[in-house]
């Protein structure tokens, strides 16, 4: 049941359609309709009421069913000076942390951008601020840790792995990206597990998940090259697949034109990969591909097939990808985290207007953790993680 307070949100988003079709002349065109021009402008992004931000945007009923009766969406953390919330979360239970990568920092040309940090945040201290909200500004401390120079340019992470963060980079320079792990506790001791290609560079490792068979799967894209702080791509956006048992790592998707996010259902059965061609060579094109394709994974070999359309998000690209227990999909967009249902109908966002959102976590079921650059925001939901882990 939603509580009165929440029904303001569930109107506003059940009407939306009907009443963007009013206004029609008898040939039945609209008069004076204004029409979003831009998916990657925070200004138009799709909030018709112009409601406060941050809020919760339903546009299907059964988005109950990931919110429950109480919804929760409020930032607890925010810096107007630097981008310190930016890319892969990951949640140790252990420790009731979430980690994540702050941005690089970009200086005038031509100094080259200076390698971003991993950042970490006591849940606990969230949930005191919460259970002791009066509605004032949230702002609880953020923590940076002390990695060496091997970890340049952290842009996807997963896990715990084995206990451990398990990170992706995109390289810096000649340093090759890499796949490694970290240890969350003091000294936070780093390991690499895979820097090469039989001997070659990838381009910009991305991001990457744990498949249920245990198996790796990481996106190679060229934003690196793009930015301006790797070489030009000597090999295609690829998608791969690295087995850390043995060592074995092989292009699984050679067909998306710059694969981004990646995940998986809760069954381990359908793999999610996300196109963000639309911000590439040449900056943003929003003619160009910003999908999110859904693939079939062979349950002995784990290979690729049956490549299909499943989501296309209506502000900027869909960057960061997880999946709930329902096998709802989650990927983070220029106005927030927008929520399918497994077969691709858009269930709600959660809105952040302005804020940029690349990724976001759960931290413990009903609870969503949301990367949106310059603020961090947690949801308390009904929803529970489908993440696997090891």
């Amino acid at each position: 049941m939603w509580h009165k307070s929440q029904m303001h949100t569930i109107i506003f988003a059940l009407v939306l359609t009907s009443a963007l079709a009013q206004k029609t002349n008898s040939s039945g065109t609209r008069e004076n309709a204004i029409f979003r021009q831009s998916s990657f402008n925070s200004s138009q992004t799709f909030n018709p009421n112009g409601k406060t931000v941050p809020f919760i945007q339903v546009f299907d009923k059964s988005f109950s069913s990931v919110l429950g009766p109480n919804p929760i969406f409020r930032q607890v953390s925010f810096n107007a000076s630097f981008a310190f919330a930016f890319e892969a979360p990951i949640y140790i239970p252990e420790t009731d942390e979430i980690f994540f990568s702050t941005r690089p920092i970009f200086p005038p040309a031509p100094a080259p951008p200076i390698s971003n940090s991993i950042a970490k945040v006591k849940l606990a201290d969230v949930e005191r601020a919460l259970a002791n909200d009066d509605g004032s500004e949230i702002n609880v401390p953020v923590e940076t840790l002390d990695l060496p120079g091997t970890l340049n340019m952290t842009n996807g992470g997963t896990g715990p792995f084995h206990g451990s963060l398990l990170f992706c980079t995109d390289g810096y320079l000649n340093n090759p990206p890499l796949i490694a792990l970290v240890n969350p506790k003091s000294p936070n001791n780093v390991t690499v597990l895979l820097d090469n290609y039989f001997g070659r560079q990838f381009n910009s490792i991305d991001d990457l998940k744990l498949h249920p068979s245990g198996k790796i799967f990481f996106t190679d894209t060229i934003y690196g090259f793009t930015a301006g702080f790797r070489p030009p791509p000597l090999m295609p956006p690829q998608v791969y697949m690295f087995d850390p048992v043995t060592g074995d790592v092989q292009v699984v998707v050679g067909d998306i034109g710059i694969p981004n996010g990646v995940a998986f259902s809760p069954d381990g059965n359908i793999a999610y990969i996300s196109d963000t061609s639309a911000l590439g060579v040449g900056g943003q094109n929003q003619s160009r591909p910003a999908l999110i394709y859904a693939f079939d994974v062979d349950p002995h070999s784990q290979l690729l097939s049956n490549k299909r359309a499943f989501a296309f998000p209506d502000a900027g690209i869909p960057d960061g990808i997880q999946v709930d227990s329902q096998g709802n999909v989650y990927a983070g967009c220029t106005d927030g985290v927008q929520v399918w249902n497994p077969k691709g109908k858009l269930l709600g966002k959660f809105f952040v207007g302005a804020g940029n959102v690349a990724n976001m976590a759960f931290a413990g079921d009903g609870r969503l953790v949301v990367l949106a650059t310059n603020a961090l925001l947690v949801a308390k939901i009904a929803a529970k993680s489908a993440l696997f882990t090891s």
